[in-house]
Order: structure tokens, then sequence, then C-alpha cells
């Protein structure tokens, strides 16, 4: 199905990935597909008991969206490694923590085995490799999810696991765009400020991502922080300057964007839901996630589907949805 043969209503779901509670195909999750026609689902470890249930999610999801008339779904998960893994042992193979990998071969199997067992249950995104820098000092939250410290390390190490996973059909998303090694106060609980200029951040924390963009990456996770030297007034996630001037523009990054949870206090602790969205859209955002609530998925929704009711809206939301869809082209084989 190409984007021409959406209707308005299945552009705005599109840009929705939502989470759900439940292990199988239940009314919320059908809500989500045939209701709110979203593009994606994410599964966390509330949605997993073991192999063949989570394999029979994925198809009865898949084979639902079908029977709605829509698209294939994205389905994703959190499956980084260490602290960060959805999928747990003994039924799963749990990679380790980023800064056990210590060479390419190392993270070239971790890709390999991660893309093949997630690929086999009808996952085909991964949120991850990790592409921030970690601070040299210690003292930034995001400690062993990071690779390194030294961005050329982080840069050298997250490319073979991008092309290993998209190699077998899963799906890479970098993150956490334009980097969060150093902040110190964890954007689950509210927003953090980063006093950078965009020059320190092409010395360091660019260096991954644009690496990363270099070799085809397939989304771009986009943080809830704030750097106040280039948008004093807005999280990257929702940044005309940054998701849109420094990555799509200055960076030349033509695949898809993807907010971090806007569940988490950075976000819903400073805005509701329908400005969310707008800040979105003017940010050249893509894919709006939203892991908990129902309601505001349905906010969501509404807020996209009346953004296209006139032509500047329809374009930008095309323009989005394109690059979606041309995601789904090349790895959902339909």
């Amino acid at each position: 199905m190409r984007i021409q043969h959406l209707t308005p209503r299945q552009m705005a779901g599109q840009r929705i990935m939502a989470g759900f509670c439940g292990t199988g195909l239940n009314r919320d999750l059908k809500h989500l597909i045939g209701t709110l026609r979203v593009g994606g689902i994410i599964l966390f470890s509330r949605n997993i008991e073991n192999r063949s249930q989570l394999q029979r999610l994925c198809s009865d999801a898949q084979n639902y969206a079908d029977s709605c008339g829509q698209p294939p779904l994205i389905i994703a998960v959190d499956q980084e490694g260490g602290s960060v893994a959805r999928l747990r042992a003994p039924y799963f193979f749990e990679p380790p923590d980023a800064a056990d990998i210590r060479d390419l071969d190392q993270a070239s199997g971790y890709a390999e085995r991660t893309a093949a067992e997630l690929a086999s249950f009808g996952i085909n995104m991964n949120m991850a490799p990790v592409m921030d820098v970690a601070d040299p000092d210690g003292g930034g939250i995001m400690g062993r999810r990071c690779f390194s410290a030294d961005p050329a390390t982080v840069a050298k190490t997250g490319v073979p696991v991008i092309r290993h996973m998209q190699q077998r059909g899963v799906m890479a998303v970098a993150k956490h765009f334009p980097g969060i090694g150093r902040t110190i106060l964890d954007s689950h609980l509210d927003l953090p400020e980063i006093n950078v200029s965009v020059q320190d951040l092409e010395a360091g924390d660019l260096v991954p991502f644009f690496a990363a963009i270099r070799h085809g990456v397939s989304g771009i996770m986009v943080s809830h922080v704030c750097y106040t030297a280039i948008d004093p007034l807005r999280p990257a996630s929702l940044s005309p300057p940054i998701a849109r001037d420094l990555l799509r523009r200055r960076m030349g990054y033509a695949g898809m964007t993807i907010t971090d949870d806007l569940e988490m206090g950075a976000i819903a602790n400073h805005y509701d839901i329908r400005s969310v969205v707008s800040r979105i859209i003017a940010a050249d955002i893509d894919i709006a996630l939203i892991c908990h609530t129902m309601a505001k998925a349905e906010a969501a929704f509404e807020a996209f589907f009346t953004d296209l009711s006139h032509r500047e809206g329809f374009d930008r939301a095309s323009a989005s949805v394109s690059r979606i869809m041309e995601a789904k082209h090349r790895y959902l084989c339909y």
C-alpha cells in the first residue's frame, strides 16, 4: 500500500507508535490498530511471556492489521542489552551492556544473534543501538548503556550493530539524538538541560550519529533534553532548530525520526499531548512514541488528523508518512 492509497485517517495513524497492556490481541490492541490506525506498536516486558506467546502476539497483530485494510505494522522493542532488555532469560537471549562490548566482532555477534531472534518472532524494529557518548567523568545517567566515552569508538562499535541488524530485516534506531551521555537529570523524571553549542556537538556527540546516517540507519530517536544554546525553549524532540534544521538540513538525514516516549516526565510535566503533536509536526518528526496511555494515543491521533485538514499540514504529513512507508516497503516485505 503506497501513500497515495492511504486515507487521511490512516495517514494520521501511521505517525503513532503505541504501547498497550496485555499479552494477546485484546480489545486495546484492536482499538489501536483498527480504530486509531497506528503505524506501529512497541512491546515491553508486560507484553512478553515466552517464545510461542510472543510469536503469536506479533502474528495476530499483523493479521488483524491486514484484515482492517492497514499497512503492515512496525513492531518495535527496546533490546539494547544489559539493563534495557525486554526479552529476558530463560526464554530469550539477553545481550550484554553496551559497555561490555569490547570489539567489533563482539558487536557484530550481538547484533546478529539479537536480530535473528527478534525477526523469528516477527519483531521488525529494535530501539538500538545507543549512540550516545558516555560522560568521560562518569557523571552522566547513561553509564553502562554507552559503548564508550570516545565518540570515534562509539561510532565504530555502533555501525556494525546497525548493519547486521538491518541485514537481517530488523530496523535499527540510533538514539538519543543529539546525544545525552553527559545528562545528569533523568528525562523520565523531568526536563534536563545541556548548554552546548552545535560546534561542540559536532566535535563529539554527533560523531556517532553522522556515522549512523552514512550507513543507512532506518530510524533516529530524538531525545527529551533541552539544548539551551541551540533552542532554549524546547527539548530536542519538539525542536525545529534541532530535529529539522540540525538533523535533517545540516546533517542530511532523510530517514525516519521518532520521539522518545512522550509520557516521560520531561514532556508530560510541561506539555499536553495536543500541543506536543503540534510541535512534533513543526519539527518534521515522523513518529510520536506513546508507550502507556490509550487516551493520549487517541488525543495524538485526533491532533495529527486535524492537521491534515489544511494544505500545509497535509504536505508535511505526506513527507513524514512517505518516509515511514518507504521503510515499511524495505523491511516488511509487502
